[in-house]
């Protein structure tokens, strides 16, 4: 299966999730637990995408895939956090944080780990997020080097 998102519009939605994030806690009236943990997430996540390996960067400092396996990792932890953290009986916050969780499965699904526009300062990682895409990646590192 193709995967319809490379590495520009995955920034687009990474710096659009971060805005949400940032958001969310005033606008839907979180706890003070659920508003630190967004206000938290959103600074971190933002921390990250301004250092991964993709177009929308700061510093190219954070390879795309590495980026990648954070997602997949919070995303696992993400449905847990309102228990854990005592505010799941809060809908409105515990809710945000499931549909976060749903996005972020959905976007790690569909993201092209391999996308040509991504990982051209560690393209030598062997980090396996989905099928490589054979020659693209080399044609990609021979363009930016020019």
């Amino acid at each position: 299966m193709q995967k319809p998102i490379n590495g520009r519009m995955h920034g687009m939605m990474d710096y659009a999730t971060v805005a949400a994030t940032a958001a969310a806690p005033r606008a839907l009236g979180f706890p003070r637990t659920a508003e630190n943990l967004a206000y938290g997430l959103a600074a971190g996540y933002l921390g990250l995408s301004l250092m991964t390996d993709y177009p929308l960067s700061a510093r190219r400092m954070v390879p795309f895939k590495g980026h990648g396996a954070t997602e997949v990792l919070l995303g696992m932890a993400l449905p847990f956090l309102p228990r854990l953290l005592g505010f799941d009986d809060d809908r409105r916050a515990r809710n945000f944080f499931l549909g976060l969780t749903a996005l972020t499965a959905v976007t790690a699904l569909m993201t092209d780990w391999n996308a040509p526009d991504a990982d051209l300062e560690h393209g030598d990682y062997e980090v396996r997020l989905n099928q490589s895409r054979g020659g693209a990646r080399a044609d990609t590192r021979e363009m930016a080097t020019v």
